[in-house]
C-alpha cells in the first residue's frame, strides 16, 4: 500500500476481523442489501460514469456499480487485503471487466485529479482518521459536475429494534472492537454537513432511510452470527462459556420477535447522504 493515515484501521481490517468479513461476506451483504437501492438511487450512476467505491470491502457495491456503469469504469478501494481478495474473486465470477480494486487508504491514496464522476460508499467513509482531510482529498478526484453518495448509520436509541433484540448482550459491549472504532463518527447530520462543507462539497443533503436488515434464516442462526461478529467476540473474549451460552440463548429468544417467513428481519436506519463537488 501507499501512505496510510489510519494505521490502526489498516491493522485491524487486515487482522481477524477483516478475515471474518471476507469469509462471511454473504452474511454481511445480506444485512446491508436492503439499503442498496436507496444508495444507488442517490448515486444515479450513468452507463458511462467513472465510479470510485470508498471502503469497498468485499466488493458487493463495487460490482453493483459496475453493472450500472457498464460502458464506464469502477474502482473499489479498501484497506483490507483479505476483503479485497474476496472482492476480486466476486468481480471475476460476475465477468465484470470494468471493475478493478486497489488496496489503500482513501484519505491519502494517490487518485487521479478529476478522475471520477461519482463517489459512493456503503459506510466506509465512517472510518477516516481525519474526515475533513479525507473529503478534501476525495473532492479533488471528482469531475467538475461530480457527485458523492454514501450511507452511514443513524443513532440507535435504547428503544430501537436492535437494542431490544440485543438487550441481554449490551451490558457486555463495553468497548469497540479494533475494526469497529469510528463507526459512530458520522451519526449526527450536523456533523456530516460540517465535514463535507469543510471538505469543499456543496448541496449536501442528509435523508433518513429505514429498511429491514437480514440477520439470518431463523433466530438461532441470527444469534450465532451476532456472536461471531467482531464487536461481540472482542467483548466476550474473557467471559466464561456458561455466561456466553446463557446470553446467546436470551438473544435468540429476543430475536423471535423479528422472525418472518423470509428469516430474521431487524429494522435498521441509516442516513443517505449526497453532495456535489
Amino acid at each position: 500500500m501507499h501512505t496510510i493515515a489510519n494505521r490502526q484501521q489498516a491493522q485491524a481490517w487486515n487482522d481477524w476481523e477483516g478475515v471474518h468479513w471476507a469469509e462471511h461476506h454473504e452474511r454481511y451483504n445480506a444485512m446491508m442489501e436492503a439499503f442498496d437501492g436507496a444508495l444507488f438511487a442517490a448515486a444515479d450512476i450513468g452507463t458511462h460514469d467513472r465510479v470510485l467505491d470508498i471502503g469497498c470491502g468485499t466488493g458487493r457495491t463495487t460490482c453493483l456499480a459496475g453493472r450500472r456503469a457498464r460502458h464506464g469504469s469502477v474502482v473499489g478501494i479498501d484497506l483490507s487485503a483479505p476483503m479485497l481478495e474476496r472482492a476480486r474473486r466476486e468481480a471475476a465470477a460476475e465477468c465484470l471487466g470494468n471493475v478493478t480494486f486497489e488496496q489503500g487508504d482513501a484519505q491519502v491514496h494517490p487518485l487521479p485529479d478529476r478522475g471520477f464522476d461519482v463517489l459512493i460508499s456503503r459506510g466506509g467513509v465512517m472510518f477516516f482518521a481525519d474526515h475533513v482531510a479525507a473529503f478534501t482529498h476525495l473532492r479533488r478526484t471528482l469531475a467538475p459536475a461530480g457527485r458523492l453518495a454514501f450511507l452511514c448509520p443513524q443513532p440507535a436509541g435504547p428503544d430501537s429494534a436492535y437494542a431490544r433484540a440485543t438487550a441481554s448482550l449490551s451490558p457486555f459491549l463495553r468497548e469497540a472492537s479494533p475494526a469497529s472504532r469510528g463507526m459512530g463518527s458520522l451519526l449526527d447530520p450536523a456533523r456530516i454537513r460540517q465535514v463535507l462543507t469543510a471538505g469543499g462539497f456543496t448541496d449536501t443533503e442528509v435523508a433518513p432511510y429505514e429498511a429491514p436488515m437480514n440477520f439470518g434464516a431463523d433466530a438461532g442462526d441470527a444469534a450465532d452470527f451476532l456472536f461471531s461478529m467482531g464487536p461481540t467476540r472482542h467483548n466476550l473474549r474473557d467471559v466464561d462459556p456458561v455466561t456466553i451460552a446463557r446470553v446467546r440463548a436470551e438473544v435468540r429468544d429476543a430475536l423471535m420477535e423479528f422472525t418472518t417467513e423470509d428469516g430474521v428481519r431487524v429494522p435498521g436506519a441509516v442516513w443517505i447522504v449526497t453532495a456535489r463537488r
